[in-house]
């Protein structure tokens, strides 16, 4: 799926939940929140191989979460915050806060 082909109001929240529900795509949800710019792919720390790394990023991007683009040989990945917020409000704030200790 290329960058714009879901609608705001094409997202599925089972699929999101989905996708929010492996820590690593959550790592990559967070860092990607924490970005004012889209981040290369591999700046983000995973503790994974190459192809599970792949997933993940595939995951989150069929769910709509997340839209790439090619920036030369690099793969830039940006939070679609502003359509998930709109579509579900306070959803990835409940997401993205800090678990109570």
């Amino acid at each position: 799926m290329e960058t714009g082909d879901l609608d705001t109001f094409e997202l599925d929240l089972s699929l999101i939940l989905h996708a929010l529900s492996d820590p690593q795509r959550r790592t990559i949800v967070r860092e990607l929140a924490a970005s004012s710019e889209p981040v290369p792919c591999g700046q983000i720390e995973l503790n994974v191989g190459k192809s599970t790394r792949t997933h993940h990023f595939r995951v989150l991007r069929e769910a709509g979460l997340i839209e790439q683009r090619r920036d030369g040989t690099r793969k830039l990945t940006s939070l679609r915050r502003e359509a998930v917020d709109a579509k579900f409000p306070g959803l990835l704030d409940a997401v993205l806060a800090p678990v109570p200790a």
